[in-house]
């Protein structure tokens, strides 16, 4: 695999799975700041033209660099580290549907929890000890009251999807102890993503049948499936549909910007975080009807749906508690609900079959999703366990990049293959 030099005096920041719907809104933010940035994604359920729109979106601030590379192929992973020194890791890269998660769950632990394992295994081999983890409130399982949820909660995901996360949270924590002082690595954990760029040039994509409300919900406005199913209308809410809590993805995309600054933060303090949780939500709960009616309000018609019976294990109520996010991170979600739902109808418009469907522009198009069969195949290499890692003080991850610099979009292909998501007809709202 040829991998393009670049000097080694300069701080990058690695963004894994980052042409995917949150991984490009961070990559939009990140490059506005002027940031040094390099993409590895195996491109599986995303697009490479996210990328391409990110930059346009940034107007060409920063720098990225692009690897079609999968985290289960160690060897084209460490080729990359090779030839970058990095000051710190986003970690988006895993597979998230959670129903698919249930039919196979040896491919999502293979995938989501071995890739990481070889990606932190490498960033100690090539010391960069800074990690934020694209993790999910799906960790703290079924909440054991309808009150918001803090992160000292007790943790017990309910599906596999779920687990994979949970259990690379537990190998953050045991590798921070592992090496006290070392580490600095926050747990980022999402609660329900919603809405797309306010441009409407990059939003979510999702292969097959959605398993989110929203996106769900913007097929049903632009005509490509015929009513929303609404699971359950007797809960002890407002108008007895549940509620959840919905952040605006932009508002997500700053959350990574705020983490990025708070170990910066750290670093010239010249200490040290080890392993931190942060709940990323609005701190508000909205109800299933309380979305379908804004985003009526954005189509200007009312949406059809369906009253269907609940799901087992569903609860009436799940809200985050982010103080801790406002008082460490110097973070909060800004946006509104109607701004969700205009953000995401002004994608769906614009693109109503995703990143196929473009414009004036170049329209690769979405990889087709690979068959289950694929998990019989998969070529996975193992990195050895390493018995010795450089321990050397860390740098500032601050970059100090001129921000006239051109970016760059280089493409190195990799062999291995993955796992992807496909359709999913356990869509429950």
């Amino acid at each position: 695999m040829t991998v393009p030099h670049r000097p080694q005096d300069q701080e990058t920041i690695l963004v894994t799975g980052g042409a995917g719907f949150i991984g490009s809104h961070t990559v939009v933010e990140l490059l506005a700041l002027g940031k040094r940035l390099v993409i590895v994604d195996n491109l599986c359920n995303s697009s490479e033209e996210a990328l391409h729109r990110a930059k346009i979106l940034a107007h060409n601030k920063g720098s990225l660099v692009f690897y079609k590379v999968d985290l289960l192929d160690a060897f084209a992973l460490e080729a990359v580290f090779e030839h970058h020194r990095f000051s710190a890791c986003i970690h988006f890269a895993g597979l998230k549907a959670v129903g698919e998660s249930a039919q196979i769950p040896l491919g999502y632990y293979q995938t989501n929890v071995t890739g990481t394992l070889n990606l932190l295994q490498l960033m100690q081999k090539y010391n960069c000890r800074n990690f934020i983890f694209s993790s999910s409130a799906t960790v703290y399982g079924l909440p054991s009251s309808d009150a918001p949820i803090k992160e000292d909660a007790s943790l017990g995901a309910l599906n596999p999807y779920g687990r994979t996360k949970q259990y690379i949270e537990e190998v953050l924590r045991d590798v921070a102890n592992s090496e006290p002082n070392m580490w600095n690595i926050i747990l980022l954990r999402y609660f329900n993503p919603v809405g797309a760029h306010e441009s409407g040039t990059i939003g979510e994509d999702p292969n097959g049948i959605p398993n989110n409300l929203m996106p769900f919900v913007a097929q049903v406005a632009i005509g490509r499936r015929p009513t929303i199913n609404v699971f359950g209308n007797d809960y002890d809410t407002k108008d007895g549909t549940g509620v959840r809590d919905y952040i605006h993805i932009v508002d997500l995309a700053r959350g990574h910007v705020a983490a990025l600054d708070k170990i910066d933060r750290v670093v010239a303090a010249n200490e040290y975080l080890g392993c931190a949780a942060y709940n990323l939500g609005s701190g508000v709960g909205y109800s299933v009807m309380d979305m379908i009616h804004t985003m009526s309000k954005s189509v200007g018609r009312a949406l059809p749906y369906t009253i269907v019976g609940r799901r087992a294990g569903d609860v009436g109520s799940v809200i985050a508690d982010p103080s801790l996010s406002a008082n460490d991170l110097n973070w909060k979600a800004e946006k509104t609900m109607q701004d969700m739902c205009d953000d995401l109808w002004r994608w769906q418009t614009q693109n109503p079959d995703g990143y196929t469907s473009t414009s004036g522009a170049s329209t690769p198009t979405t990889p087709v999703p690979a068959s289950h069969s694929s998990l019989t195949v998969l070529p996975t290499t193992l990195l050895p366990i390493v018995t010795s890692v450089p321990k050397v003080p860390f740098r500032s991850i601050a970059a100090n990049i001129d921000a006239s610099t051109a970016s760059s979009l280089a493409l190195a292909l990799s062999p291995a293959s993955s796992p992807a998501p496909g359709p999913n007809t356990n869509t429950a709202f």
